[in-house]
């Protein structure tokens, strides 16, 4: 079983990758492998509504060069996605907000490949927003028949400064708590 978590944060290794990472020791405690996919310093174009995924229906995107297809190829593969984002002007980063466009035109003209996938969102957050990113996400994974993992809470914690996410214990606790049940129902429906 592998994992793969994708971090929409232009910041490589900030809060919303301290997030992941901390879902991942969990899931790694239970024997399941992990990816972290980092969206900064890369290039993803949005979408052109071009349409060419419906016609080719090969699970790409027309578009060639930039990080899109390569992404996309490792959350085809994975068992489970985690997809995290800072909160940008009250929703997700550009970054996250292009993936998750193209991506959602590519399993449009692909129907079902996403489908019975385990999926979580984690958000980073200064102060506000975080309730929007955190929908604009998992709005993403629900309506590609994907399995949504929660927690004891919303899958949210808050800092502003690298490493400040660190310091919020409930929003870390939570994290752990996430990663915890994405193992169970990962293993629930691997050894059925």
């Amino acid at each position: 079983m592998k994992v793969i978590g994708v971090n929409g944060s232009p910041r490589k290794n900030g809060n919303t990758a301290i997030l992941i990472q901390t879902v991942f020791e969990e899931l790694t405690k239970e024997g399941i492998e992990t990816e972290l996919i980092q969206l900064s310093g890369k290039s993803i174009e949005g979408c052109k509504a071009c349409w060419a995924c419906h016609k080719n229906k090969n699970k790409q995107c027309v578009i060639t060069d930039d990080f899109f297809n390569e992404c996309f190829a490792k959350m085809l593969v994975s068992d489970g996605i985690i997809l995290g984002s800072p909160v940008y002007s009250a929703g997700v980063t550009s970054q996250m907000k292009a993936l998750i466009d193209r991506a959602s035109m590519v399993l449009a003209g692909n129907r079902g490949i996403f489908k019975h996938k385990i999926g979580a969102s984690v958000v980073a957050a200064r102060r506000g927003g975080a309730i929007s990113a955190f929908d604009t996400l998992n709005n993403f994974l629900y309506s590609k028949e994907m399995f949504l993992v929660g927690s004891s809470y919303w899958n949210m914690a808050y800092g502003n400064a690298i490493g400040e996410v660190e310091q919020d214990q409930e929003g870390i606790n939570n994290m752990k708590n996430l990663g915890q049940n994405m193992a169970w129902i990962l293993k629930k429906i691997h050894n059925s």
